[in-house]
């Protein structure tokens, strides 16, 4: 369990016909006919690791010469630890504030490419309660992990003035603020809401942060710098491929992949992966503001220096780092599957 690969024949790629796929990643650099790459996610496989399945699925990967295996995460699996160690090709990391500590520590990782144009993060309250963003500052009880605590929550005392006061620790139950209708509670828009709404009867009213400025990219993609190096035609295969995926996952026929998620997630639902699908669209997760343009996956220097700022600003993390040196640019920003997006949507 937990692995797989485009090893194989022919397969039938959705959205688009074999040859026009090949035609599409002809522009990238040519790796090595079939180089093994193992990529590790950060968690245990789910919706919001379609896109990557897909392109396993549907033969993307192979199309440009990588033969992809990935590898899940999980409570007891640190997949960036074996990157690390030479032991995988790309990561899965989560927001850019990694990559920020990683080259504040001399680590010489660099995310490559960003799927999440917004953090998926939320603050989960009940319906009707609470009528704007603002209005929880300083009131509201809320559910916040320590990780979260360590992060935007700081950003969000900077901000917007809530306070340290008003937090409680969130010990991933949900039952805290089931039992409380003044409580918020955190989440991710793909998942917590699914949950709240199956164990307590109602769907929560959701503030999804990215929407109020907390604009760092999400689920970056990570490799090492000598990787980059050494691998350049590797990377951009990966990079345009995964792009493709996401295209072809969030807008044509994702059956196949999620089929190897639920086979590597043997507890994730039909159920669950449409809703996650749903709010991943609805909330423009994955596709919105750059990626509209520049494809998915794009970032900008200016987006990465004004979240570094509020970061900094917050306390989260100190000034004076080379940020630029943590990600690049080189792989991303080339309209690579606008024109899918198009055949698939038909606009």
């Amino acid at each position: 369990m937990g692995k797989f690969t485009t090893k194989g024949g022919a397969r039938t790629v959705c959205g688009v016909a074999a040859s026009a796929l090949a035609a599409m990643l002809a522009g990238t650099a040519g790796a090595t006919a079939q180089e093994a790459v193992t990529f590790g996610t950060n968690w245990l496989a789910q919706a919001e690791h379609g896109g990557f399945y897909q392109s396993v699925a549907d033969g993307t990967y192979e199309a440009c010469g990588l033969d992809v295996s990935i590898v899940p995460g999980g409570p007891q699996v640190n997949n960036r630890a074996l990157m690390l160690a030479g032991k995988m090709d790309f990561h899965m990391g989560g927001n850019m504030l990694q990559a920020f500590y990683a080259r504040r520590e001399g680590i010489p990782v660099v995310v490559v490419s960003s799927l999440f144009q917004k953090e998926p993060q939320v603050i989960l309250t009940h319906p009707g309660k609470y009528e704007s963003w603002e209005s929880l500052a300083g009131t509201a009880p809320l559910l916040i992990g320590d990780n979260g605590f360590a992060s935007y929550y700081q950003w969000m005392i900077s901000e917007y003035g809530f306070t340290v006061e008003q937090r409680r620790p969130y010990t991933f139950n949900p039952a805290p603020f089931l039992a409380d209708e003044t409580a918020g509670q955190q989440g991710y828009v793909t998942a917590e809401p699914y949950s709240i709404q199956r164990e307590g009867g109602f769907m929560p009213d959701v503030f999804l942060i990215a929407d109020y400025g907390f604009n760092s990219y999400s689920t970056t993609v990570e490799t090492m710098e000598d990787t980059i190096a050494n691998r350049p035609e590797a990377v951009q295969c990966f990079v345009d491929g995964s792009a493709i995926g996401w295209y072809n996952y969030l807008y044509g026929d994702n059956s196949a992949a999620n089929a190897l998620i639920m086979k590597d997630n043997p507890e994730m639902t039909a159920e669950q992966i449409a809703f996650s699908i749903e709010q991943m669209k609805k909330y423009g997760i994955v596709d919105s503001g750059d990626s509209e343009t520049r494809g998915i996956g794009a970032m900008t220097d200016a987006r990465n220096a004004d979240f570094y700022a509020k970061m900094v600003k917050a306390g989260v993390i100190e000034d004076g780092i080379d940020i630029k040196e943590s990600y690049t640019l080189d792989f991303i920003n080339k309209g690579v599957g606008l024109d899918l997006k198009k055949t698939l949507t038909g606009n």
